[in-house]
């Protein structure tokens, strides 16, 4: 057997029929949005999205993209600040993100399924004192504002980029988006940026070390990433930049998502975006009628896909964010004709460390070996050791281990503090991991207490405390097991001791969380008990609970 430090991998660096660069050294340094503006001249009439109906070409978006720059700039922005964003999968995404780079902020994505609690939190947090979100997301917006620093609120319509483009209210107190599109010129400020220092993204995650903690990543940490992505289409890249699409029924504010994003515009690809990641029906009539080059889905939407009955088809798919099981990839496999290609990265790690090479190869007709059940081999320049569990030594050969990777897409640290989070320069992910001989990685099981709902991080201490808030719940425990409907996904459970006296139901308990948690956190179990398990040192012993509920479910 081998070890990590022998980088097996490397000669597992082959697509298909063609080797790949074992590195991918020196990386420019360069800002995101210079990725936009190379497209743009590159490409300029290529359709950069496809968004309910209506197209918008490269040439526009940049367009688009400087205007609000220049807005932003009158608004006050200035180098180093924070804007935030409350949006789903749509081009006011995109055209945000990359204005406000060019603006000289840092973009700080929150989720759609944000309640008051968490966007108090994160958009305080981050300082961030403008706000771009649905109108749909005012009033929640609105109820926040006193609670942070929040000055200025830019709204935009679901439907503002379709082809129906509905008619514009004007609401006192907010900017309208359209408005400041077309009020400004496409003139952003000049701002001298240091790729290697100055952050891209700011973006809030449980994250491996536990509660939800502010991710750093530069503009050089994502263009790293985006180009070690790009490393698995190089044999094919004459058939590919400028020409292909892309279908991205996921969420752009997940960092899945939004990587992804900045792939396909570098390499000038068509996005199809899909606004709800739940929409099944228009995910199958985008691939039936359109047939992209690329589709990016989390493991739940390939469940459904399946259930759906997914048509055999020639897209290349990937899956991350969460474990893909086997069986789920091998009725895709037999209903789509192809396989699904596995990759992994936590949002610190600023998108990617892992590729499954033997599923990607068949893109170019010549299928490897299938590693079912692997996340895949370390991106070029993506150092890994695998360190033994309980120990601070690299585990020996063959051994399962704690995952630990470095590179120069790792995250600056946790916000506010550089290298906050990191060991010398290396990420504890969290997840314990095998390697084969090969150097192909199998994730086994999460060293940290974080359910996976759906792609979604979910600490569930987070959880805990919400429970304990409920008056009559005197203590309590929230964990994660698999969800049988949704292979790959979990569901949370919540245990709870009630105090003397008290007397509550279920109903009483979810009710609550409903309150203070978003959706997909929302516990979909609760079980009342007369005592939880502890650990010799008097702590919640949640691995026991979970092993417990896993063996009776089994029986």
């Amino acid at each position: 057997m081998l070890s990590a430090t022998d980088k097996p991998w490397l000669k597992s660096y082959k697509l298909g029929p063609f080797k790949l660069e074992q590195t991918k050294e020196p990386y420019e340094k360069i800002t995101v949005h210079s990725l936009l503006d190379s497209t743009a001249d590159n490409y300029s009439r290529k359709t950069a999205c496809y968004y309910l109906g209506n197209e918008i070409k490269y040439k526009d978006l940049k367009i688009f993209a400087d205007k609000l720059a220049a807005a932003l700039a009158d608004l006050g922005v200035k180098k180093g600040d924070k804007v935030a964003t409350i949006l789903p999968t749509c081009p006011q995404f995109i055209i945000s993100d990359f204005g406000i780079l060019k603006a000289g902020a840092a973009h700080v994505p929150c989720s759609v399924l944000h309640k008051a609690d968490d966007l108090i939190y994160e958009i305080g947090e981050s300082g961030a004192e403008i706000v771009i979100c649905l109108d749909s997301s005012l009033e929640l917006v609105e109820s926040i504002k006193d609670k942070t620093k929040l000055k200025t609120i830019i709204i935009t319509s679901l439907m503002d980029y379709s082809l129906e483009k509905p008619e514009l209210k004007q609401i006192a107190g907010t900017y309208q988006f359209l408005d400041l599109i077309e009020k400004y010129e496409p003139k952003p400020p000049d701002i001298e940026i240091d790729p290697m220092e100055d952050l891209a993204i700011l973006v809030f995650t449980g994250g491996a070390t536990g509660l939800p903690k502010g991710v750093m990543l530069t503009h050089y940490n994502r263009v790293v990433n985006v180009t070690q992505l790009s490393w698995g289409f190089e044999p094919l890249e004459s058939g590919i930049r400028g020409k292909a699409s892309i279908a991205m029924p996921i969420s752009l504010f997940h960092q899945y998502g939004h990587c992804m994003m900045h792939f396909a515009i570098n390499w000038g690809l068509k996005m199809y975006l899909i606004p709800d990641p739940r929409d099944t029906d228009m995910l199958i009539q985008l691939l039936t009628k359109y047939r992209p080059f690329l589709c990016t889905c989390v493991p739940t939407q390939y469940t459904k896909l399946i259930s759906k009955g997914v048509k055999r088809t020639q897209t290349v798919f990937m899956s991350t964010a969460s474990a893909l099981a086997p069986e789920t990839a091998q009725k895709f496999k037999k209903q789509s004709g192809v396989p699904i290609t596995e990759a992994y990265g936590l949002t610190e790690t600023g998108g990617g460390t892992h590729l499954n090479l033997s599923a990607f190869s068949k893109m170019t007709g010549f299928v490897l070996a299938e590693k079912l059940g692997s996340i895949g081999v370390p991106m070029p320049d993506t150092e890994v050791k695998i360190i033994g569990l309980g120990t601070d030594e690299e585990a020996l050969p063959g051994e399962e281990g704690e995952l630990y990777v470095r590179g120069p897409q790792i995250m600056k640290g946790y916000w506010p503090e550089t290298s906050r989070g990191l060991v010398d320069g290396w990420l504890p992910t969290g997840d314990v991991v095998k390697m084969d001989d090969e150097g192909y990685f199998y994730i086994t099981d999460r060293v940290k207490d974080m359910a996976n709902i759906s792609g979604y991080k979910v600490y569930t201490r987070l959880i805990d405390d919400i429970l304990y808030e409920h008056p009559a719940v005197a203590d309590a425990a929230a964990i994660g097991l698999p969800d049988p409907e949704r292979p790959g996904s979990e569901r949370i459970k919540a245990f709870i001791i009630l105090k003397e006296g008290e007397k509550i139901t279920a109903d009483d308990i979810i009710s609550h969380c409903k309150e203070k948690l978003p959706p997909y956190a929302v516990p979909k179990f609760v079980e009342f008990r007369k005592e939880l398990p502890l650990t010799v040192t008097e702590k919640l012993f949640k691995r026991q609970l979970r092993e417990e509920e896993i063996a009776k479910n089994e029986v």
